[in-house]
C-alpha cells in the first residue's frame, strides 16, 4: 500500500483533515498525479496550468471545457457537492463492517437521503474490481445464495403479491467462488442451473483446482476440476471439504442488507455484493486508512449518472458493467 499519500487513520481524522480543502486538493493531487505531471481527463495533455482563484485547472488544448476540476473523470464528475463531503462518505462506506445507510449519510452529512443514496451507488461502483487478476486457484469453495425478504415479516398483502410458490421460488440468486485465504467473486445469476454455475467456475478458477461445493446437482461434470462434494443433509465438514468460507461471506452479505440497508431492489443487487466483496477482499493486513487509499485509486475512469443509475436511459445496461 502507498503511504505516501497523507491519510488519516480513523473517521474522526478523516472528517477534521477532509474540511480543509487544501487537504483534498493535496491528497486528489497525489492519488491522481503521483508524479506531479497532471494529465486533461478529456484530450490526455499534459499542457495543463492550475488557476488557484477558481482551483481549477485548465489545458490550453482547443477543445470544449478547457477547464476541469479535480473531480473530472472520476466518480465525482458533476456532483455539486465538495470534496470534504464526498471523501469521508468513502471512509465510512470502505471500512463500515456491515456497510452504512443513506439515512446515516443524511444524518452525518448533511444531505437529503436521495442525494445520499446516489452518492453510495457511486461510491460501490469505485469498489468494483474490473481488472480480475487472473483466475483463482489451489483450494477453491463455489456455491450460491438466495436474497429476498422473509414471508414472515410481509404484510399479508405484500406476501400474497411476492409468495407464490415455495422455498426460493421468486428471490435472487447470488453465486460465487473464492479462493481459501485470498479473494471472492460473486455475481447475480438468474438461476442455478447447471449452464449458470459452470460458466461461472470455469471463467474464475484454473483447471486442476481443488475445487469444493455443496451437493448442487448443477455441478456435476466439473471433471477438469479435483471436485469434493460435500452433503448438507449429512454433515458441513468432512476434513478439509466444506464451504464454510464462503457460508461466512454470505453472513457477512446478507447482515449488511437485512440489518443496515432492509430493502434493496434486485436491479441494484450487484451493486451490494461488489460493496461487500471489496470490504472482504481486502480484510486482511490493512487498516482503515489503507482501506480507504484502495478504494480511492479505483474511483478514476468511472462514472455513473443518475439516469443510468434509476434506468431512465437507454445507457442504464451500461451503469450495470
Amino acid at each position: 500500500m502507498n503511504k505516501t499519500l497523507n491519510t488519516p487513520t480513523t473517521l474522526q481524522e478523516a472528517v477534521i483533515f477532509f474540511a480543509n480543502p487544501d487537504n483534498c486538493h493535496d491528497f486528489m493531487m497525489n492519488l491522481r498525479w503521483p508524479d506531479g505531471k497532471v494529465i486533461c481527463p478529456r484530450c490526455g495533455s499534459d499542457d495543463v496550468a492550475y488557476l488557484p482563484n477558481a482551483r481549477v485547472f485548465k489545458c490550453y488544448q482547443k477543445h470544449e471545457c478547457q477547464k476541469f476540476s479535480l473531480k473530472v473523470g472520476t466518480i465525482f464528475e458533476d456532483s455539486p457537492l465538495g470534496l470534504d463531503k464526498w471523501l469521508p462518505v468513502m471512509w465510512m462506506l470502505a471500512n463500515c463492517k456491515n456497510g452504512v445507510s443513506s439515512w446515516e449519510i443524511h444524518r452525518a452529512v448533511g444531505v437529503t437521503q436521495k442525494t445520499a443514496w446516489f452518492m453510495l451507488q457511486r461510491a460501490r461502483l469505485a469498489m468494483q474490481d474490473n481488472e480480475t487478476g487472473g483466475k483463482l486457484g489451489g483450494e477453491v469453495e463455489v456455491d450460491e445464495t438466495f436474497i429476498g425478504g422473509l414471508a414472515r415479516n410481509m404484510h399479508k398483502d405484500k406476501r400474497a403479491e411476492k409468495i407464490t410458490g415455495t422455498g426460493p421460488q421468486g428471490k435472487a440468486i447470488i453465486a460465487a467462488v473464492l479462493q481459501r485465504g485470498g479473494t471472492v467473486r460473486g455475481t447475480v445469476v438468474e438461476n442455478r442451473r447447471k449452464k449458470s454455475l459452470q460458466q461461472l467456475v470455469r471463467d474464475n478458477v484454473e483447471p486442476g483446482s481443488n475445487l469444493y461445493t455443496d451437493a448442487l446437482k448443477s455441478y456435476e461434470g466439473l471433471t477438469e476440476f479435483q471436485h469434493e462434494v460435500i452433503d448438507h443433509a449429512q454433515a458441513y465438514v468432512r476434513g478439509n471439504v466444506h464451504t464454510n468460507g464462503l457460508e461466512n461471506f454470505w453472513s457477512l452479505l446478507k447482515r449488511g442488507i437485512r440489518g443496515t440497508y432492509v430493502s434493496v431492489e434486485p436491479f441494484h443487487l450487484f451493486r451490494y455484493l461488489d460493496e461487500q466483496a471489496f470490504r472482504y477482499n481486502n480484510r486482511e493486513e490493512m487498516d482503515d486508512g489503507d482501506r480507504f487509499t484502495a478504494v480511492m485509486k479505483q474511483v478514476v475512469g468511472k462514472r455513473l449518472t443518475y439516469k443510468q443509475l434509476t434506468g431512465k436511459t437507454e445507457d442504464a445496461e451500461a451503469a450495470r458493467n
